[in-house]
């Protein structure tokens, strides 16, 4: 007697082999295109052993696809991980979304635009300013990353609508394009903040100025005045920035700090206009940057 071989989903079969935390590493990745090993272990492991074993794993199921950038000067980056096919559909399988016609090509068209883009480095820079606010909330007890929303999320029509919104802040699409927006939780005080991270290669760096009117419409608009935080690449690109603040008479709350200088969470901010020590993120909130100049 021949016994019948019946078909398993390969959805339903992985997702009995996927952890919470699998679950939140593939939300994110479905958001945020691609995080580092790094990345990944700093945010949601104990250690970077650990957080590789598991990575490996995610990948031997076919969930994940790994590839490893090589740097201009030679050797090569740590691992960069993307979801795979299967992860796509466990991923809608989750959030009740119907695949489009076509799916089954999307996770390739996916890696290739992420392995191709001129800007994967921006990439890759924001997404790890958003980790070390995770991996710095997962051993604070009282901190939390209430939201981490990509630049693609932020240019949505309404996306930063309230329940009660008028239909000017319902059709709103922000003049702004900032590069993340998240919530920082500390001790029960919320931090809404808006992310510029700069590379450098903005050329003058007036054209950072330039975006504070975007922000200012946002503010119009949307009654929130949320603090832009600049990342920076050095201290004297950051001074610049200031001197070209004040120059252009700006008043909008422009936080900015260096790449390296710490945890994103931690006393690295320069609040422009205010003197004296730099801030946690968790002080930016009530802060007058224009009382200092009345």
């Amino acid at each position: 007697m021949v016994r019948s071989l019946r078909y398993v989903d390969p959805v339903l079969r992985v997702q009995s082999q996927i952890t919470d935390r699998d679950c939140v590493l593939l939300d994110w990745l479905a958001e945020h295109g691609v995080l580092t090993s790094v990345q990944i272990a700093q945010a949601l492991f104990p250690s970077l052993d650990y957080a590789q074993e598991r990575l490996r794993a995610l990948v031997g199921l076919r969930v994940l696809e790994r590839f490893r950038p090589n740097r201009a000067g030679g050797g090569s980056f740590p691992y960069h991980y993307v979801l795979a096919q299967l992860g796509l559909e466990v991923i809608a399988a989750q959030r009740g979304e119907h695949l489009e016609r076509g799916y089954r090509d999307r996770a390739r068209r996916r890696r290739w635009q992420l392995t191709n883009r001129a800007n994967l480095a921006h990439l890759v820079g924001v997404n790890g300013f958003f980790t070390a606010l995770a991996g710095h909330a997962r051993t604070r007890p009282g901190c939390e990353l209430a939201r981490w929303w990509s630049a693609r999320q932020c240019q949505q029509m309404g996306a930063f609508a309230g329940d009660d919104a008028d239909i000017a802040e319902r059709i709103y699409t922000p003049k702004s394009r900032p590069d993340g927006h998240g919530i920082w939780v500390e001790d029960g005080t919320q931090i809404p903040f808006l992310l510029e991270y700069d590379t450098g290669t903005e050329r003058p760096i007036s054209r950072l100025v330039d975006k504070i009117d975007g922000y200012e419409d946002f503010a119009r608009v949307t009654g929130r005045v949320w603090p832009v935080l600049f990342w920076l690449p050095g201290p004297v690109r950051e001074r610049h920035l200031h001197e070209e603040l004040t120059d252009a008479g700006v008043r909008y709350p422009v936080v900015t700090a260096i790449h390296g200088a710490g945890n994103p969470a931690e006393a690295v901010w320069w609040l422009h206009r205010r003197p004296g020590r730099r801030l946690r993120l968790a002080e930016l909130g009530g802060q007058d940057p224009t009382a200092v100049a009345r």
